[in-house]
């Protein structure tokens, strides 16, 4: 879709980024009115970055926003790329690459996601514990060692980071809300996907489905950021109750927007 560039995208944003962030979000579903409580001091949107992809679904804003919560220095991605918008994987993942070139410590990775497990209605809030994503291709395909910290074969052992487990766990107790805890199976898209694709996914280990995210937190854990992942779960999966469509994905991301919001807060606070 065009020549995206990290270094070119760095360049294009450092004289404008007010401070070293300690903290990137990635508001996907469910967080998208998140900012809204916040006194943001700067907006970026991805369209004015020399080499950065933009975000073409709708309901994905498409601009970086650097606010500071509870001490926190904070570097909010209001919408990210896919790899069905066309882009390649190596594109995809540029973001949050940017962000930890920028400085960030810690990444929290949020998404809609269709709900496997039985425990997991729509509504539902899943903390991410283990992802597969051997269905999409890699982020590392089509890039040097030099460019992930010199290292080209990575250890995924843990890339959700098990301290911030906890302080999700404690941030949902403190605010009453049932997170539920799962692995999230990521998709190409932009298709939903067939009953008998849930049905192998499950015999897996999946408890959610969606199209983003474990990429994201692959890349961002080869360059040593510690990583946490929620799942809004939006509906369903295929085959296991009701039609899917993109705007009833938003309705349910949106009402429980209120819920993500607090458990955001409250874990920012605890990092």
């Amino acid at each position: 879709m065009g020549n995206y560039d990290l270094e070119k995208a760095y360049r294009s944003i450092r004289d404008r980024v007010p401070f070293t962030p300690d903290m990137g979000i990635v508001l996907g579903s469910g967080l998208g009115g998140f900012a809204d409580g916040l006194d943001i001091i700067e907006k970026i949107p991805y369209k004015t970055i020399e080499g950065f992809p933009v975000s073409t679904v709708e309901g994905h804003a498409g601009n970086f926003l650097f606010a500071e919560y509870a001490g926190v220095k904070l570097i909010l991605m209001q919408g990210r790329v896919h790899y069905y918008e066309g882009y390649e994987m190596k594109d995809v993942v540029i973001p949050v690459r940017l962000m930890a070139k920028l400085g960030i410590k810690t990444l929290l990775l949020s998404n809609a996601a269709g709900g496997i497990g039985d425990e997991l209605d729509p509504g539902s809030i899943m903390m991410i514990t283990d992802h597969i994503k051997s269905f999409v291709p890699s982020p590392f395909i089509h890039t040097d060692a030099s460019e992930f910290n010199g290292v080209r074969f990575y250890d995924m052992s843990f890339v959700y980071d098990r301290d911030l487990q906890e302080k999700l766990r404690q941030a949902a107790a403190e605010e009453s809300i049932d997170l539920k805890e799962g692995v999230y199976l990521q998709t190409t898209g932009p298709e939903y996907e067939t009953p008998a694709e849930i049905r192998a996914y499950r015999l897996l280990g999946a408890d959610a489905v969606g199209m983003s995210t474990a990429v994201e937190a692959a890349a961002a854990n080869a360059l040593g950021v510690k990583i946490a992942g929620i799942s809004c779960i939006t509906n369903k999966a295929a085959g296991l109750g009701g039609k899917l469509n993109h705007e009833e994905v938003q309705q349910t991301a949106d009402k429980v927007g209120d819920s993500i919001s607090r458990l955001v807060l409250n874990f920012i606070k605890r990092v």
